[in-house]
C-alpha cells in the first residue's frame, strides 16, 4: 500500500510495516519459548493489538497476552520485560531492511562508478559560491558524488543489530532465577541507546549522500544551465510543457527531513533515566520506522536517478567556453609567479582522482562479493 503523504513510499515495501513489526515481536518471543508461535497470531489481531497497546504504553503486552491464551502457556514470555521484545524486534526489522538498502546503494555505486568513467575527461566549468571558477571535469565531480556514497555505504555495512535481553531492568534477573543460561554477549543496552542511534546516522549519512547529488541535478538541470536533465521527467497538473525533475526533488525532500529523525533518536539517547526509560524509549519506534522507510525510498530513487541521467556534453563544452579567460585566472597567476608559461590543460589530477575512487569502489564490490 502506497502513501499519498510521502509519493515512492511503496518502493519500502513491507519493511517496518505494522504487520512486518508484529511477525518481528512474534519471531523473538518464539525464539525465547523454544516454539513457533508464529500461526497464532497474525493481520487480523493488528487492530486489536493498536488498540490496546494504549493501556500499557507498548504493543507487547496484548500480544503476551494473545499468545498465552491461543497457545494454551502462561510461561510464555516469562523472564523478558517488553522492551526486550520491543527492542530485539526493531533490531530485526532494521537487519532486513539494511539488507535491501545495501542492494540499492550498490545499484547507486555501480552507477556513479561507470558516469564517472564515461565522463572522465569531458571538460566542464566548475562553479564554487555558485560563481564560475576553473575549468574540471564532470567525471571528477561525479567521483565527488561518489566519494560521498561509498562513505555512507560504509557506515551502513558497519552496523551490528543485537538482541535485547535484560528482563525488568537489564540485571537478568528473573532469567536466573528461571535457570536460563543466557551468556553475557550482547550485554543489556536498555538505557544505552547506540545500537539505535548508530542506525539514525547511517542512515542519515544515506540520505546526505544521495540529497547532495539530487542538489547538483536540480541545478544543473535549470534550463539556463542545462548541463543534466532526468531521464524520464515528471509532468505538471498544469504547464504540458514542464519537465520537472521529479525524481531529484523526492531525493532532496527525503535529505532535507531524516536528519531530524537521526536528531530524535539522539534526543531520545540523551533522555534515558533510571534503568528503562519513561518516553525516551518509546520516542523511538515510530522515528526509527519513518527514517528507515524514507531512506530506503530515497536510495532507490537515486540509483534510478543515476542510472537515467541525461549528460548534455555539448552545454557543458559551451558553458566553459562562454565563461572566457575568467576560469583560466588562477593558472596565470600561479604561472607568472612559477616562472613558467601556463600549460596546455588546467585539470590538477581530476583525472587520476577520478581513477582513484573508480578503482575504489570496483575494489569494495570485487571484496564484498567474494
Amino acid at each position: 500500500m502506497g502513501d499519498l503523504f510521502w509519493p515512492g513510499d511503496h518502493r519500502a515495501g513491507d519493511h517496518f510495516t505494522s504487520a512486518a513489526y508484529l511477525e518481528a515481536m512474534v519471531a523473538v518471543e518464539s525464539r525465547w519459548a523454544g516454539v513457533d508461535l508464529a500461526g497464532l497470531v497474525g493481520p487480523a489481531d493488528l487492530d486489536l493489538l493498536a488498540r490496546d497497546a494504549e493501556g500499557g504504553g507498548n504493543p507487547v503486552i496484548g500480544l503476551v497476552r494473545l499468545l498465552r491464551e491461543r497457545a494454551g502457556d502462561p510461561a510464555l514470555h516469562r523472564g523478558l520485560t517488553s522492551q526486550d521484545v520491543v527492542d530485539s524486534a526493531l533490531m530485526l526489522l532494521a537487519s532486513a531492511a539494511v539488507t535491501d538498502l545495501l542492494d540499492d546503494l550498490d545499484r547507486v555505486v555501480e552507477g556513479l562508478a561507470a558516469l564517472a568513467t564515461a565522463h572522465r575527461d569531458t571538460p566542464v566549468v566548475a562553479r564554487t559560491l555558485t560563481q564560475h571558477a576553473i575549468p574540471t571535469t564532470f567525471g571528477f565531480r561525479v567521483a565527488q558524488w561518489l566519494t560521498g556514497v561509498l562513505d555512507a555505504r560504509d557506515d551502513v555495512r558497519r552496523l551490528t543489530f543485537p538482541a535485547q535481553l535484560g528482563g525488568a531492568a537489564g540485571t537478568r534477573a528473573g532469567m536466573v532465577e528461571l535457570g536460563r543460561d543466557v551468556p553475557l554477549t550482547p550485554l543489556p543496552w536498555h538505557t544505552t541507546r547506540a545500537p539505535v542511534t548508530r542506525i539514525g546516522d547511517a542512515l542519515a549519512g544515506c540520505t546526505d549522500a544521495c540529497g547532495r547529488i539530487a542538489n547538483d541535478v536540480l541545478t544543473l538541470s535549470r534550463p539556463e544551465i542545462g548541463e543534466l536533465a532526468e531521464g524520464s521527467a515528471g509532468g505538471s497538473s498544469t504547464m504540458p510543457n514542464k519537465a520537472n525533475p521529479v525524481v531529484s526533488v523526492l531525493v532532496r525532500r527525503a535529505a532535507l527531513t531524516t536528519p531530524q529523525l537521526a536528531a530524535t533518536l539522539h534526543l531520545a539517547a540523551a533522555s534515558q533515566v533510571d534503568d528503562r526509560a519513561d518516553g525516551g524509549w518509546h520516542a523511538e519506534w515510530a522515528t526509527l520506522r519513518d527514517l528507515v522507510r524514507r531512506t530506503l525510498v530515497a536510495v532507490s530513487q537515486t540509483a534510478d536517478l543515476v542510472g537515467g541521467l541525461e549528460v548534455r556534453t555539448d552545454r557543458m563544452a559551451r558553458t566553459l567556453a562562454e565563461a572566457g579567460d575568467d576560469v583560466l585566472a588562477e593558472q596565470r597567476s600561479l604561472a607568472a609567479q612559477a616562472g613558467h608559461d601556463p600549460a596546455p590543460s588546467y585539470l590538477g589530477q581530476a583525472g587520476g582522482i577520478v581513477d582513484a575512487v573508480v578503482r575504489r569502489a570496483t575494489l569494495s564490490q570485487t571484496q564484498e562479493n567474494r
